[in-house]
């Protein structure tokens, strides 16, 4: 793990509902994983009242919750959006999505922030274990890849790296069609967006996901379970875990909470995709302010 005091580089609005914000720092020298990024999740420090804390390598999570709380600032997860350079010149590059409404203390920090701001972020260090990543295909030769506008940079990163030889379907739910940006071009990959345009958030990518794989999108309420995070390695309800894929599928799904909890079900309970085979990850849920 890698504890690192990163400074603004640049700022930009690639998409009305994104903020483009370039890091650098000579920390980043130390910055990196095995192999690709793929959906590779990092945390982000934001100044409190009292400006960045001063935080252990080591302890950091726990000297950072020792701070008196009006104080402290906050902790918020991301996805890395892009990397480039190397060495003292490594910049890191995160997208964050600037919902209507209310913001979120990393929104809040994004809009404001203009070059030389700092800020500290928990990453991967090279040759170290951090974990993090997600996407785990395996040997599937079929793959789904199901998101919001919170999951565009990992889906984004995802394709960098697809697995040669595998055909792939992407559904891409954002806020508007200005949102729409260029991807990856990877053959044998089909990238469907979107855009709300004002409809609920998740009605558009269930109903997709379910035309592609022919089941009916059940409308009204659904029971949310806000922590929804289950991989063939980890389960947040404690079901239990299944060993090994049965055929070569492989779904990969993450956004707002409810609508991974609504295509959990689809999938798995009325599909039958095995555990092994499925990634639901619930990154945020609407009208509420997610920590850490």
């Amino acid at each position: 793990m890698l504890l690192a005091r990163l400074r603004v580089a640049a700022v930009s609005r690639p998409s009305p509902s994104y903020a483009r914000i370039e890091l650098a720092g000579g920390d980043l020298a130390e910055f990196g994983v095995e192999g690709p990024f793929y959906d590779q999740r990092i945390k982000l420090l934001f100044p409190g009242s009292d400006g960045l804390p001063e935080l252990s390598q080591d302890s950091w999570w726990s000297d950072f919750a020792a701070l008196p709380e009006e104080t402290r600032g906050s902790v918020r997860t991301y996805t890395v959006a892009d990397t480039f350079g190397a060495g003292l010149d490594a910049r890191l590059q995160v997208d964050f999505v600037i919902h209507p409404g209310a913001h979120g203390p990393g929104s809040d920090w994004a809009l404001g922030a203009s070059e030389g701001d700092e800020l500290l972020a928990v990453l991967p260090r090279k040759g170290a274990a951090y974990g993090g990543i997600e996407f785990a295909p395996g040997g599937a030769k079929r793959v789904l890849l199901v998101g919001d506008e919170t999951a565009l940079p990992a889906i984004t990163q995802i394709l960098r790296a697809f697995p040669d030889g595998t055909d792939g379907t992407v559904f891409l739910e954002v806020p508007l069609a200005g949102d729409i940006v260029p991807l990856p071009e990877v053959a044998g990959v089909m990238v469907h967006w979107l855009p709300r345009d004002g409809r609920p958030v998740g009605d558009l990518a269930v109903a997709a996901v379910g035309e592609h794989l022919g089941f009916a999108a059940v409308e009204g309420e659904v029971e949310i379970d806000p922590d929804l995070w289950e991989t063939p390695v980890h389960s947040s309800s404690g079901e239990p875990l299944e060993s090994a894929a049965v055929d070569d599928r492989y779904a990969w799904i993450a956004g707002e909470s409810s609508m991974v909890t609504r295509l959990r079900r689809h999938l798995v309970g009325e599909l039958g995709m095995p555990r092994a085979q499925v990634a639901f990850m619930g990154y945020w849920r609407e009208g509420v302010a997610m920590r850490g």
